[in-house]
């Protein structure tokens, strides 16, 4: 847990929206280690970085020592700044007990790249280009956790004992033995996940969204939270794991991005108005961009240009 957790932790608790279990825990820890002079909203960064360190020497000389915090009758404790010091050493003991237990190794894809991996237990993930994949060299526990940046076809083993839980931002998907994808895309700020067997559970946090079967996807705003679960052809949400481009009722604008990221090239629009033109279409993996392009102009009533330098500029009257 990074020292932005630790405070989106913090201003959950004050808010009352810590779950039961957060709570104790917190409140147990406000008790063993009271802490009325830490003013952490009146500091300024370098103090708090300063009072941060000093809190990391705490916790690591109470697991050096075994401390023993004794979980007392759950009872509404005085909210004041003093919350920011049990949450924070909370947070800090949990993560040095599990950094030492879980090494995570990271899969970083380069543009253009897509990369396969095979998970201790089996299980199978794609990763597709400008995306990062992070998981534990073996899983250890009741759970099986990764965490995921972009966008992956993930391929599960089942094991009804260990569910497999996808980190995505805020976005929780959980499996027990499935094939689906997930892809976020932050210039949206959208996760989608669809299924293509099996059946997944989304939250957004630990608010339920939805649970999905074959060719079922739900699209969650990660601004406003909101999900939205829709039938879909779920062939095509796995298109790029064969190299093949699938647009499906998208803008001209959109396709172009898929274009970019496909094939490594700038391209640019000289009239605005084509941009939004919304067309349906599927593109083989062995085509070139030059084929596609005229495709796809031709029936957005678009026309293209390469630059000496290579890069494309698309011009048009656009769609009624």
């Amino acid at each position: 847990m990074s020292r932005i957790d630790m405070e989106e932790l913090f201003d959950r608790y004050l808010k009352g929206e810590a779950t039961p279990a957060e709570t104790e825990k917190v409140e147990a820890w406000l008790e063993h280690y009271q802490h009325p002079q830490a003013e952490w909203q009146q500091m300024d960064k370098t103090s708090r970085e300063k009072w941060l360190e000093g809190l990391f020497e705490d916790v690591s000389e109470s697991i050096a020592d075994r401390k023993v915090v004794p979980m007392r009758s759950r009872r509404v404790l005085w909210r004041t700044i003093a919350a920011i010091a049990a949450m924070l050493l909370l947070a800090l003991g949990v993560y040095l007990v599990r950094l030492q237990q879980v090494q995570l190794i990271s899969l970083n894809v380069a543009p253009n790249q897509k990369s396969q991996v095979v998970l201790a237990d089996g299980s199978k993930v794609w990763v597709n280009s400008q995306s990062t994949l992070k998981y534990p060299k073996t899983f250890d526990g009741n759970i099986r956790e990764v965490y995921l940046s972009g966008e992956a076809f993930f391929d599960i083993q089942h094991d009804a004992s260990r569910p497999f839980i996808i980190h995505t931002g805020g976005i929780v998907t959980t499996v027990l033995g499935t094939a689906f994808n997930i892809k976020e895309d932050k210039g949206q700020h959208t996760v989608v996940v669809t299924v293509t067997r099996g059946k997944v559970s989304v939250a957004n946090g630990t608010h339920l969204l939805g649970v999905i079967t074959p060719n079922q996807q739900i699209s969650v705003n990660t601004v406003n939270h909101a999900g939205t679960q829709k039938n879909v052809d779920a062939d095509e949400a796995v298109a790029w794991q064969q190299n093949a481009i699938s647009f499906d009722d998208i803008t001209f604008a959109d396709a172009v991005a898929q274009l970019q990221l496909r094939f490594n090239v700038k391209i640019s629009f000289a009239n605005d108005k084509v941009k939004n033109c919304r067309f349906t279409g599927s593109a083989l993996k062995d085509e070139k961009l030059d084929q596609i392009l005229k495709v796809i102009c031709n029936f957005n009533n678009a026309t293209y240009q390469t630059k000496a330098d290579g890069s494309i500029v698309i011009d048009g009257p656009g769609c009624n």
